[in-house]
């Protein structure tokens, strides 16, 4: 609680509390309750503006555009936390790797590490998507695998820093197994540095998905995604000005979010970053 409270008062983190937030009740809501189902086609209410009964307005087959963005951040944020969590995971074995083998492993490991954080995530994921089909899933772990070197590059030297601590050569000196240590000391002593990390790569993994999704690789119909009803709407940009802004700005207020957030999470859990 006493994080939290440090977290409200700083004002990138209290942004992003607020903008994520958002996110997770959107979240919520679209398992709850949707106005209209996201394949209920209304020629009638085409065009619709903002109203009592489309909140956001209609498309132009007349489906709910309130709908569609609530169903849709269930895969933004799917995709966010998955993407994550995978590069989490692998990032931390990555790492590890380095610091733990022998030359000349651990130098190729490093060297590879290099050239994947030289490569952007959304082009990393676009081949992946591209040679194993489109999906939530395919773009979840092409994604987290495009940002696993980013992840490792993070860790790494916080890692060699807790490995060379008094309490884990005293552990190690006792006879205690490398795993053991790392999971029972080391990991733990990296934890904000973790957090911090995590929710940056949750940002960049819900614009790589919203990227995915502009261009066709992403989560196929009939689930809507916010990126793929930024690339229907583009079309009407001239005539329909309004409709795509609301993806649109849902995009750019969760990348924002997440970063915000990171930013508030790294001033509060590591005070030697405010100097």
């Amino acid at each position: 609680m006493r994080t939290l409270r440090n977290l409200l008062r700083n004002p990138s983190g209290a942004i992003g509390v607020v903008l994520t937030g958002l996110l997770l009740l959107a979240f919520l809501l679209s398992f709850l309750w949707t106005p209209y189902g996201v394949e209920d086609v209304d020629p009638a209410a085409s065009w619709a503006p903002p109203s009592t009964q489309h909140l956001l307005g209609a498309d132009n087959l007349g489906r709910d555009v309130f709908s569609m963005m609530l169903v849709g951040s269930r895969v933004t944020l799917e995709i966010s936390v998955g993407a994550a969590l995978i590069a989490l995971v692998l990032g931390l074995l990555l790492a590890s790797a380095i610091v733990y083998t022998r030359r000349p492993w651990s130098v190729l490991f490093e060297r590879l590490t290099d050239v994947g954080v030289a490569f952007p995530i959304l082009i990393v994921a676009l081949i992946i998507v591209t040679a194993f089909g489109g999906s939530t899933a395919s773009s979840m772990v092409a994604i987290g695998l495009g940002s696993t070197p980013s992840m490792a590059r993070v860790v790494l030297p916080e890692l060699r820093r807790a490995t060379k601590a008094d309490y884990v050569l005293l552990a190690a000196a006792s006879g205690a197994s490398r795993p053991w240590i790392l999971w029972r000391h080391i990991f733990p002593d990296l934890t904000p540095t973790l957090i911090v990390a995590v929710t940056q790569i949750m940002g960049t993994a819900a614009l790589a998905e919203a990227g995915l999704s502009y261009l066709g690789l992403g989560t196929p119909p009939p689930t809507p995604s916010w990126g793929r009803m930024l690339s229907a709407f583009q079309q009407y940009i001239y005539t329909r000005p309004q409709v795509i802004f609301v993806p649109g700005l849902a995009i750019v207020a969760v990348i924002i979010g997440f970063n915000l957030l990171g930013d508030g999470l790294r001033d509060v859990l590591d005070p030697r970053s405010k100097k």
